[in-house]
């Protein structure tokens, strides 16, 4: 015959819970890796490298080269100007040319503020296409 003992018995009333803990992390992990996937909705149009094909009647734009010297002397396209006879030069391209584009360049050793009073001047007339350019010791 066979004898049983009650401490035998005693392990059985504790579960195993190790293998539904582990269900239970691989369930989460894979939530955790598709959620994102599920709520991101933001469509992007990457750029392809290739260049738009260019239409061939349609001009170039002129672009306005506004330069700032490091003595402070503002030039637009090689020419010496001031900056009141500068805005009255843009507004007046810009009339005629609403999408007038314009690229500041300047120097190395320039006073930033210098810089600073052109761009106002551009902000002013509502010039939004306008490139910024630095340039070594040899600027205009």
């Amino acid at each position: 015959m066979k004898k049983t003992s009650r401490s035998h018995h005693g392990t059985l009333n504790e579960l195993n819970i190790t293998p539904l803990l582990d269900l239970a992390f691989v369930l989460l992990v894979i939530f955790i890796i598709t959620t994102p996937q599920l709520v991101n909705n933001l469509e992007m149009v990457l750029p392809s490298g290739q260049p738009p094909p260019a239409a061939p009647d349609t001009p170039k734009p002129e672009i306005q080269r506004i330069g700032v010297e490091a003595s402070g002397q503002v030039r637009l396209n090689e020419q010496p100007v001031t900056v009141p006879v500068l805005k009255s030069t843009l507004e007046r391209l810009k009339s005629d040319n609403p999408d007038l584009a314009v690229v500041v360049q300047g120097a190395d050793e320039v006073d930033y503020q210098n810089i600073v009073g052109v761009l106002d001047v551009l902000r002013q007339l509502d010039i939004t296409k306008v490139g910024l350019a630095t340039r070594g010791e040899g600027f205009p």
